[in-house]
């Protein structure tokens, strides 16, 4: 908006005019009235208390008042990523408590003061990557945002792919497992998504979803899924710059890097990458040094658009000791659940395994196996293993009997271990909710009572106390479960509906 008024007028000629700010005052640069300082002061106290100081330190701390021009205020802030973030959620708050401290302000207008980077002989920059310092502010969309493309290495170029014949030590990336290619992933409903979702990733020459946020239990998949995006993307464009890390690992070279006073070195590795892909998200929680770190890392890297894969055990809403500003980067891209197996997909798996043994599994015992062996892929892989050892070595015949006998303490551990969690993602896929409203204060029916069954499963079904129920449902009382406990056994004896949605989950739970 350009309508100006006197006061607009004298607000703006006088940011123009140098020496009259608080040079001592980061958030204000030294162009801006004091006037005009004292009112944004003061709009970022009101959002302060509006908002909270976790969410205002991530996210509105960092801008800085660069100018009033006519009745628009010129925010900056250091990267691509934060000013759309900000703009998206905050633009609107930001020009009403600043409009209110100084009426001449009619609109606010968000830049990205990016530095440019050094293009010395010891640069670590791409062709084609250096990015404008003061980017105009404008949004742009993850799915369909500008790509760099893949431009062809030049000749004598100092890039290099991170494979796994380098030092661990010496690259931010670890060892591929060559067996972890798409090829060798085995489809279904259960983990469909998370395979379309890294495959076109992998496959894409632009950025589809950034971040990719793979996430589901033990030995389903994620570990695979990432190998085969990173071994898909340096045979498809081997000049692309691959990172494959643990968040163990990560953390390792942080601490590492700060006790050699070496940081420097460690970011640019890390910065420099076209793709870096962080499994296992997980073991930084609580990590308070690792996470501002890899906060940072992440910013960087989203900033110059380049891929970020991150996996963990659970969804960034239930990720417990992981800072909120990167729950929120989490959610901001896709996030793709890798679900529990189901039997076809178990007996799939048991097949395609099988057929790359030398034994000759028959159907029947891959069945009895894929009936009996629920945990994961990896317990499933141990068992063949384990068969075609004693098929082998003692030269006994692979039949069911054999194999109950063989596997006798991995099926009995899968009969007993019926967990919370595990009731909580059947009853939330067998009524259609979220797995959030199993802790949600919601008390709408269509949510409570399914939270009410998982209760009286976990009572029936676990070892767990009432107080450890209670907590797995957000910390709700025991009481609160012995309700849920007696309702759904009154409801089973005169709600047949009811009674028939139990059954169902304790046969699929039970197996």
């Amino acid at each position: 908006m350009e309508k100006e008024t006197g006061g607009m007028q004298s607000a703006g000629a006088a940011a123009a005019t140098p020496g009259h700010g608080a040079a001592a005052d980061p958030t204000v640069s030294p162009t801006v009235s004091p006037t005009v300082s004292k009112a944004w002061a003061r709009a970022r106290a009101g959002l302060r208390s509006e908002f909270g100081d976790e969410a205002f330190r991530s996210w509105i701390g960092p801008l800085t008042l660069e100018a009033v021009r006519g009745a628009t205020a010129i925010l900056s802030i250091k990267s691509r990523f934060l000013r759309d973030w900000v703009s998206t959620n905050y633009r609107d708050r930001i020009l009403a408590h600043f409009h209110a401290e100084l009426p001449a302000i009619e609109a606010v207008d968000l830049v990205a003061k990016v530095a440019a980077p050094e293009t010395g002989p010891d640069s670590h920059t791409m062709t084609g990557r250096a990015p404008a310092a003061g980017v105009p502010g404008r949004t742009w969309g993850h799915a369909g945002a500008p790509s760099r493309g893949p431009a062809a290495a030049p000749a004598g170029s100092a890039l290099r792919d991170f494979g796994p014949d380098e030092e661990a030590d010496s690259t931010p990336s670890l060892p591929l497992e060559p067996r972890y290619t798409f090829d060798s992933f085995v489809v279904g409903k259960p983990n469909e998504l998370a395979c379309a979702a890294a495959q076109r990733v992998a496959d894409s020459e632009d950025i589809p979803f950034n971040p990719l946020f793979i996430h589901g239990g033990v030995g389903l998949g994620k570990t695979h899924l990432m190998h085969a995006m990173a071994w898909r993307i340096r045979e498809r464009t081997p000049w692309r710059r691959v990172a494959y890390i643990s968040a163990e690992k990560f953390m390792y070279q942080f601490i590492r890097a700060l006790r050699f006073k070496d940081t420097l070195a460690f970011k640019e590795q890390f910065r420099s990458v076209d793709v870096l892909m962080i499994d296992d998200v997980q073991f930084m929680a609580d990590k308070g040094a690792t996470q501002e770190e890899f906060f940072h890392t992440f910013n960087a890297l989203m900033d110059e658009r380049r891929q970020v894969v991150v996996s963990a055990d659970k969804s960034p809403s239930e990720l417990s000791g992981i800072e909120e500003r990167l729950i929120s980067r989490f959610n901001w891209g896709l996030v793709a659940d890798v679900h529990p197996t189901t039997y076809e997909l178990r007996l799939s798996i048991l097949q395609a395994k099988a057929a790359k043994m030398d034994c000759a599994f028959p159907d029947k015992v891959l069945e009895f196996i894929a009936h009996k062996i629920q945990s994961n892929v990896r317990e499933l892989e141990g068992a063949l293993n384990r068969m075609a050892a004693h098929a082998s070595l003692v030269g006994r015949t692979l039949t069911i009997e054999m194999a109950a006998d063989v596997l006798k303490d991995v099926l009995r551990a899968n009969e007993r271990h019926i967990t919370i969690e595990e009731i909580q993602r059947n009853v939330c896929a067998h009524f259609n909710i979220k797995m959030t409203d199993m802790s949600s204060a919601r008390r709408a029916r269509a949510v409570a009572r399914p939270r009410q069954i998982a209760m009286y499963l976990a009572k029936m079904l676990t070892s767990r106390s009432l107080p450890e129920i209670g907590r797995k449902f957000g910390n709700r009382d025991h009481t609160t479960v012995m309700h849920a406990v007696r309702k759904i056994e009154e409801l089973r004896a005169v709600d047949p509906s009811i009674n028939e949605d139990v059954e169902i989950l304790i046969r699929a739970l039970r197996g």
